[in-house]
């Protein structure tokens, strides 16, 4: 009992502090980078923009333990679905840290695009070829989202066979993940209009279902 409670409560707390990273992720970008992260303007935002993905890869790491204590919690009333949601899940986790730190792969071509001598001719080339390179982040980002939505949506499913969730924390997680499924047919994880569903998956979800985590640990204690 004392081993599942310490399982839930690293869960918990590390889905609140991914979501609390994932607001001071915003907080950084909005209020350092505003606006698209051009090759011309890297130079002068490369410390915030670094600075704000430094702290996203670890919320995303944050997100790995929060799915793990769920699958704690979930796996003896609702083995299949548990698994196969939290597989999917951390499959979409692992997309976003592979894409988690894009100036890794931008600062050289920027360095370049900025070097003494470079031409005109050469710098174009460097244009389309940083726009090249945020084409696969973009595209990482897009499966990353889609495999978690559905990951949400079989958690769901688990949670409602689930006294300790039940109906109104099944039917969220299943609520956020297709409200996440639908957002991301209707426009791209590039676009501002995206920026709402991102926050269902970002902010809402591990803090929400982090502090269930938690709150079973403390249920748990009482009896």
């Amino acid at each position: 009992m004392s081993n599942e409670k310490s399982v839930l409560r690293w869960g918990g707390l590390a889905g609140i502090l991914g979501g609390v990273l994932f607001i001071l992720t915003i907080v950084i970008l909005v209020g350092f980078v505003q606006g698209v992260v051009s090759i011309a303007r890297f130079p002068d935002v490369r410390a915030a923009v670094t600075l704000g993905d430094a702290i996203y890869l670890v919320a995303d790491m944050m997100w790995v333990v929060l799915f793990l204590g769920l699958y704690r919690a979930l796996r003896g009333t609702s083995l299949a679905p548990a698994l196969f949601g939290t597989g999917l899940s951390l499959v979409g986790l692992v997309v976003y840290a592979v894409g988690a730190l894009p100036p890794v792969a931008l600062a050289p071509i920027s360095n370049l695009y900025h070097a003494p001598g470079a031409s005109p001719a050469d710098q174009a080339t460097l244009a389309l070829l940083w726009q090249g390179i945020q084409g696969v982040f973009n595209e990482t980002d897009t499966v990353g989202f889609v495999t978690m939505s559905v990951g949400l949506i079989v958690l769901g499913l688990a949670m409602l066979r689930t006294p300790a969730f039940g109906k109104v924390f099944g039917g969220l997680s299943v609520a956020l993940g297709a409200a996440q499924a639908l957002g991301i047919s209707l426009f791209s994880v590039d676009s501002a209009s995206f920026a709402p569903f991102g926050i269902l998956a970002f902010i809402i979800f591990p803090i929400v279902f982090g502090w269930k985590l938690y709150n079973l640990t403390r249920a748990t204690g009482k009896r």
